[in-house]
């Protein structure tokens, strides 16, 4: 790591939060910026772990301490890389995700722990605002369409329906089990006694 001292020379610190009457006003930040330098440290005091439990509480198994020792050494276009090799969203798992990551970082067994959300949003933030997130297309393209519906629902039990190709999306379509899934079926929708969401995915042509 850059710096194998930095957990013992600096504390655990974060953004201010912008004042409430003033949030409800508008819909920016809830955060106040953050100082390049400030991250800087606090990335800094990700250590060199044997062993990187942030690696296996993060959901996504984001390489977490690569992207911090790549931000304390300034190479910012490096950790965007490094963090989109294992996450599609990271301006939202950075402002939403509730950061199992932290509550599995060693450092947290006896110090607060590195501010692992802070650093992963800052990089994203800062690969916007530089312009180094461009669409990927695909060098070939098949022709194909499919389109994905989700329609809101009530289930108190699991079951899966299958729709024959000729069924086509929209109010009037008739949901139905009595066939077996075969190889030909192009929807299924599925739910579970806690979900109230069924999504169906039709491949149209």
């Amino acid at each position: 790591m850059g710096d194998p001292r930095g957990f013992i020379k600096h504390d655990r610190l974060l953004p201010d939060r912008r004042a409430v009457p003033v949030r409800l006003r508008d819909w920016k930040e809830v955060y106040e910026p953050f100082p390049e330098d400030s991250l800087q440290t606090q990335a800094s005091r990700c250590m060199d772990c044997g062993i990187p439990f942030c690696n296996h509480g993060c959901p996504l198994g984001n390489l977490i301490p690569d992207w911090n020792d790549l931000i304390y050494r300034g190479h910012w276009r490096d950790a965007m890389e490094r963090l989109h090799a294992t996450n599609n969203f990271p301006e939202f798992t950075g402002r939403l995700c509730p950061a199992p990551c932290e509550g599995a970082c060693v450092l947290g067994i006896d110090e607060p722990p590195v501010t692992i959300k802070q650093v992963e949003v800052s990089i994203v933030d800062r690969a916007w605002d530089e312009g180094w997130i461009t669409p990927l297309v695909p060098a070939e393209n098949t022709g194909r369409r499919v389109a994905v519906v989700i329609e809101h629902i009530e289930l108190h039990s699991h079951r899966r329906a299958w729709l024959p190709p000729s069924n086509s999306p929209g109010p009037g379509t008739t949901w139905s089990s009595s066939s077996a899934p075969t190889a030909s079926a192009a929807c299924c929708a599925t739910a579970s006694p806690s979900s109230r969401w069924r999504s169906a995915i039709w491949t149209v042509d």
